[in-house]
């Protein structure tokens, strides 16, 4: 069989290959316009009318869920994310700096100087301030309610640990506390007597 003539045997592969790669192009741009368009963070909170920290872990956004955003997510995104009716923000706690690192650090640092949310430190807030800006939230700002998250003594404990930082009356806890040097008891070889003492 003789070739056509005009053409040659060996450039049909490799048009071929760009005809196969255009054709997957467009596919993918085809595929890529007809997807519902993704919905960034703020477009989120504005359509929700909740703050990321609501959802977030990290109240900027990003990183893992918050149970509330976890179940916002299953249930497919909805305008609503869902209450968690019962759920305490830190159950158990009764101590004000203990409730602070539970449920406000994450947004306001460890020592109150502020990440995502304000700074406390030497902010002047008073404790019936404070006690509004918790039950109510600051939407503007990024804090969501916790209206029903704090029984009345763990909202009272942390309003007023919190004002304590506000007006200066207190420093924020420490980053570390001495603790005392360990003390072995074992002998360096095992004895009948305490046979797990020893080895490695």
């Amino acid at each position: 069989m003789k070739p056509v003539e005009g053409t040659h045997r060996g450039t049909l592969a490799p048009q071929l290959i760009i005809t196969g790669l255009a054709v997957l192009a467009l596919a993918a741009l085809a595929l890529f316009w007809s997807t519902t368009p993704g919905h960034a963070l703020p477009e989120y909170a504005n359509r929700t009318g909740e703050p990321c920290a609501t959802c977030h872990v990290s109240p900027g956004g990003g990183g893992p869920r918050t149970l509330r955003g976890l179940l916002w997510a299953s249930k497919g995104k909805p305008d609503k994310v869902p209450e968690l009716a019962g759920v305490m923000a830190a159950p158990g706690a009764t101590d004000g700096a203990d409730i602070y690192q539970i449920a406000c650090a994450a947004c306001h640092g460890k020592h109150a100087e502020g990440l995502f949310g304000v700074e406390l430190v030497n902010s002047g807030l008073s404790t019936a301030k404070i006690r509004s800006q918790v039950l109510s939230g600051r939407i503007i700002s990024g804090m969501p309610s916790f209206e029903g998250k704090f029984t009345a003594t763990q909202l009272d404990a942390l309003s007023t640990y919190v004002a304590t930082i506000s007006s200066g009356a207190a420093a924020p806890i420490p980053n570390s506390y001495p603790l005392d040097p360990g003390h072995l008891t074992c002998p360096s070889t095992p004895t009948p007597d305490n046979p797990n003492c020893g080895g490695n």
